[in-house]
């Protein structure tokens, strides 16, 4: 059987890896999860490590969520533990990178900066295929998500995926809603900007607290293009994205090769 890694950016703890590992498992796929030791969200493609003597910690972990499934928490960011999984970390190479389930959205050119999305795109260099996937559910993790939602799409999503090219990487992501009330699967363009917008503020110390930037928050879908992940997502659409592999442009600067 196919060996899938399951990764995220949320932690080894994170129930929505936890949801998507199983869902894995029960698509018939060979399962090993590995994912940051704790919360490594923003890291994009980063392949930063946290060295103690030389090592790299690494923790096995028996989560009963995950029900004999092995799974380790190591001490760095996923696009690493991608990278090291096809370095002689394991006897055996995985085939494919599955990613989250991420709680929130992953859209338009911020997904350079998911660590969920950058950990499928480390795959790629490898030439495994990937898919990332996102739960559309705001800037704040609500007390019962729709996991289901989300998994119940990766049967359908693998067998589509087995028929493209080695290297292929999807990102999806998915509407909070119980998935009986879940519209079609829709292919989407990346939006320019993405969803979430950050208007940073400088503020100087109040005399309790040192100064320094603060981060203001927000989303926003009423604006986007028809067409994109955040416009098909604004109408309760599930949204499936596949991104260009990591290339370069011959020809452009105008200087002889």
């Amino acid at each position: 059987m196919p060996l899938a890694l399951l990764t995220n950016d949320d932690g080894v703890h994170a129930p929505g890896l936890h949801a998507l590992a199983r869902a894995a498992r029960d698509a018939g796929l060979d399962v090993i999860v590995a994912a940051p030791a704790g919360d490594a969200s923003g890291a994009g493609g980063s392949v930063r490590c946290v060295l103690t003597d030389g090592h790299i910690g690494v923790t096995e972990h028996e989560i009963p969520a995950l029900d004999g499934i092995p799974a380790y928490g190591v001490d760095a960011d996923p696009g690493f533990i991608v990278r090291a999984a096809g370095q002689g970390w394991f006897d055996r190479e995985p085939d494919l990178v599955l990613s989250g389930i991420n709680p929130g959205a992953n859209t338009g050119g911020q997904v350079l900066h998911s660590g969920t999305v950058g950990a499928v795109l480390a795959g790629t260099l490898n030439g495994w295929s990937g898919i990332a996937f996102s739960l559309h559910c705001g800037l704040r993790l609500p007390e019962r998500p729709n996991w289901a939602s989300a998994t119940g799409l990766l049967g359908e999503l693998l067998e589509r995926l087995a028929g493209r090219p080695a290297g292929t990487a999807w990102s999806v992501n998915v509407p909070d809603v119980p998935q009986p009330e879940l519209p079609a699967l829709r292919e989407a363009r990346l939006c320019d900007s993405g969803a979430v917008r950050v208007r940073m503020v400088h503020r100087g110390p109040d005399g309790e607290r040192p100064g320094g930037l603060r981060a203001l928050v927000s989303e926003h879908y009423g604006e986007a293009e028809p067409g994109t992940d955040v416009a098909l997502l604004a109408a309760g659409h599930p949204t499936i994205t596949e991104l260009a592999p990591i290339g370069h442009r011959a020809g452009a600067t105008g200087y002889p090769g």
